[in-house]
């Protein structure tokens, strides 16, 4: 075994069919195989999966985003964990790289579900021992789960991507201030000012903002946009537009989960400020729908190099998203 990877005797590497190709990144980063998942549905259209491997007294990763079909994905995840446990698993780890449920965070109508940490439950009772996930929607879903849970951070590989690009006059601009402490811990990684949007969510697919917070935007040529999740593009189009008017001639914007639904991406980069597209692969994009504006940068090392150090015991507290 070479030092620090992980002893293929001893683990099993698993992938639903939501993100195969990262999954298999972060198996080849920990020089470990990904055993096969038989995955097929009965005449009722009931899922039926098989692990391909023995778990037996071993520790278990299973690898799987919940980007849609979201509820499809989750109850492969669900049947899954509940296969290592049955089956007698050692540790199972519930690596969940996209975990779509954090934006439903709180009660703000009546008689509505905080799904969020039903799913949290959910996970446990199916046999989930640890869970590792990547820039939740909102840091209190951290304390929705009962078994131990490591929320990375996206941040390293931004902040490689951009920092060696020319930054001058260039500000960091988060759409919303529930991003506003994450975007300026990044603004202050490529040493740059950072304003926040003051929005306001009227649906699921329309948002106003009503001005900007922080640094003055008047006098900077381009902005980097930084949120942790694109899904129809509406937060990104409308702190665009702000910007634009006020002088704003560049747009890079830049997110963790890169969902793109109803036409986002094609939406987005219909603007033509709107330069480049970066997101990580949380998310898989088949290569048909991906635009030419689009980069999309791995994060595979980032949970491989988490899962070797939890393997070995060893501190992830600087992986963590609030480090």
């Amino acid at each position: 075994m070479t030092p620090g990877a992980t002893d293929p005797s001893e683990v099993r590497f698993f992938s639903g069919s939501s993100n195969p190709q990262l999954a298999a990144d972060i198996a080849r980063h920990l020089q470990a195989p990904l055993d096969p998942t038989v995955i097929s549905r009965f005449s009722n259209d009931d899922l039926n999966i098989q692990l391909g491997a023995s778990v037996r007294g071993r520790a278990v990763y299973i690898i799987q985003s919940l980007d849609p079909p979201v509820n499809d994905h989750l109850v492969e995840l669900l049947m899954m964990l509940d296969i290592a446990r049955s089956a007698s698993a050692k540790e199972i780890h519930a690596i969940i790289p996209y975990f779509s449920f954090a934006r439903s965070d709180k009660k703000d109508a009546p008689r509505i579900c905080i799904t969020a940490r039903l799913v949290a439950d959910l996970l446990r009772t199916a046999g989930a021992t640890h869970v590792m996930t990547m820039a939740l929607h909102s840091p209190q879903v951290h304390g929705f789960f009962s078994v131990p849970t490591d929320p990375l951070t996206s941040r390293p590989v931004f902040r490689s991507h951009f920092q060696s690009r020319d930054l001058a006059n260039t500000i960091v601009v988060a759409p919303d201030l529930g991003n506003a402490k994450t975007a300026a811990r990044f603004a202050k990684d490529l040493g740059l000012p950072i304003a926040a949007g003051n929005k306001e969510r009227i649906s699921d697919t329309e948002v106003r903002i009503t001005g900007m917070v922080g640094h003055l935007i008047r006098g900077y040529k381009r902005a980097l946009l930084y949120d942790d999740e694109i899904a129809t593009g509406g937060s990104i189009l409308e702190i665009s537009r702000i910007l634009i008017e006020q002088g704003i001639e560049e747009i890079w914007a830049a997110c963790t989960h890169g969902v793109f639904v109803r036409n986002a991406l094609e939406r987005l980069a219909a603007v033509p400020q709107i330069a480049e597209i970066v997101t990580t692969d949380t998310v898989h994009i088949p290569p048909e729908k991906r635009h030419p504006k689009l980069r999309i940068v791995s994060v595979a090392h980032v949970f491989g190099e988490a899962i070797r150090r939890n393997y070995l015991r060893e501190s992830i507290g600087d992986l963590f998203v609030f480090g």
